[in-house]
């Protein structure tokens, strides 16, 4: 158990250190997504580990991703797209509090409230930063007025394709853990898409108002997509 333990810790560690040096986390940041790591590994296992590593991935990509042109228009991530803990905790404690529930009942609406939860970070990351690109006549979620790339609470069809393709790609992982696999995938996916577009009425509202910034705008959202992904997959089961 000790060697196992070890093992984790040095994975962990050296992802975080990676992603230091990589300049996707400053140093708060990579401690935190380590210590997140290893809280997600113990808790659940190889897959939800494997669902945070595919978002941490797919998100700093899309950060960079024409990088110089998102900060041109003013719309790139702040701090040059260098992540802090506050962020790694905003989109990855929601997941860990539902690991919680899963590791203590041993239930899969649990498995679909945790994929729901690093699917609608996942989804609302590539909307976000990809939409920014390919999302040309951004709208307010709100209203459906006009308004300018990287609003909060702008959301286009570029933007809606990335967060469904976002929240498939973490909905797939959850698979190997039920044998519900059909209502698996489409509670993951539907409560990581709805969950993205909450992160978008959360931000043209109460972010906007000065209540909430990015960080617990992204927690709420989590939070919301996981509970809308376990309620889904305790109804269709």
């Amino acid at each position: 158990m000790l060697e196992r333990i070890a093992l984790e810790v040095a994975v962990v560690a050296g992802l975080g250190l990676s992603a230091y040096r990589l300049r996707a986390l400053d140093a708060r940041g990579a401690v935190a997504a380590a210590v997140l790591g290893l809280a997600v590994i113990e808790l659940g296992g190889v897959y939800p580990f494997l669902a945070m590593l595919v978002f941490v991935v797919a998100g700093v990509l899309a950060t960079k991703y024409r990088f110089r042109e998102k900060a041109r228009l003013g719309v790139a991530q702040e701090g040059n797209g260098v992540r802090s803990w506050g962020n790694v905790l905003g989109n990855g404690l929601a997941a860990v509090i539902f690991l919680i529930f899963e590791y203590i009942s041993q239930r899969d609406v649990f498995w679909a409230a945790t994929f729901a939860a690093i699917a609608t970070a996942n989804g609302d990351t590539l909307a976000s930063e990809l939409g920014k690109v390919f999302g040309k006549t951004p709208r307010l979620i709100t209203d459906l007025r006009p308004t300018r790339p990287g609003t909060n609470g702008a959301v286009s069809w570029a933007g809606e394709l990335f967060a469904i393709i976002g929240a498939l790609m973490i909905a797939l992982l959850a698979l190997p853990l039920t044998c519900y696999k059909t209502q698996m995938l489409l509670a993951v996916t539907a409560g990581g898409f709805l969950g993205a577009n909450i992160d978008s009425i959360i931000g043209a509202t109460l972010e906007n108002r000065g209540v909430t910034d990015n960080n617990s705008t992204n927690f709420l959202a989590s939070l919301l997509g996981g509970i809308i992904g376990a309620g889904l997959f305790y109804l269709i089961v």
